[in-house]
């Protein structure tokens, strides 16, 4: 599939009190489930980090912010940047249960749009979605402009909104694992239970 997937690892995981990505599930990193499930499906795997040394054992793409400390806006503006393809697949590094069949779906959905972005629960997924190349220009302004919110973005995108409904076609995803993100220790908890039930 012509596209890539950008993994943001820029947070600080203060609510974890360590970092996410490097967390170990069923013995491998947080950040290699998500790469390993991702390279069935996409040509490039671009890491967004700014600590390129914590993650050379993975052995993919690495990119710096070039807003440093502004938020995940920053990442998606610097992964999207430095993207040979026009679509994107975005996630961040907490999600455990990353499905590289949902994000093909997303990617074939996503013609004619600036992002495709998941509702679950009537929850915005933004941070598990897919962005046209073109759409680093707007991140841009809208970081120096001071806007640092996802939303801020997505109000001056052409977005399709995918929900549940959408989805039902493909039953066999697992919706609730998939968009599981682990910020605190029970969370953490929570996935290597799943992941062992798995």
């Amino acid at each position: 599939m012509k596209a890539a997937a950008i993994i943001l690892s820029g947070g600080k995981s203060s609510r974890m009190g360590t970092n996410k990505a490097l967390l170990k599930i069923n013995k491998k990193t947080n950040i290699e489930r998500i790469a390993d499930a991702l390279n069935l499906s996409f040509n490039d795997i671009i890491l967004v980090t700014n600590h390129p040394e914590e993650y050379q054992f993975l052995g993919v793409k690495m990119v710096q912010d070039q807003y440093p400390g502004q938020g995940p806006l920053a990442g998606v503006h610097a992964g999207l940047l430095s993207s040979p393809y026009e679509m994107n697949f975005v996630v961040a590094c907490d999600m455990p249960f990353v499905s590289a069949k949902l994000a093909e779906l997303l990617v074939k959905k996503s013609s004619g749009y600036d992002a495709v972005i998941p509702v679950i629960n009537g929850v915005q997924h933004p941070l598990f979605a897919v962005f046209q190349k073109r759409v680093a220009d707007v991140a841009a302004q809208s970081i120096e402009a001071g806007q640092l919110r996802m939303k801020h973005l997505l109000d001056c995108l052409n977005v399709l909104y995918v929900t549940e409904k959408d989805l039902q076609a493909y039953s066999s995803i697992d919706l609730e694992r998939v968009f599981f993100n682990m910020n605190h220790p029970n969370e953490y908890e929570d996935a290597k239970k799943w992941a062992e039930d798995r």
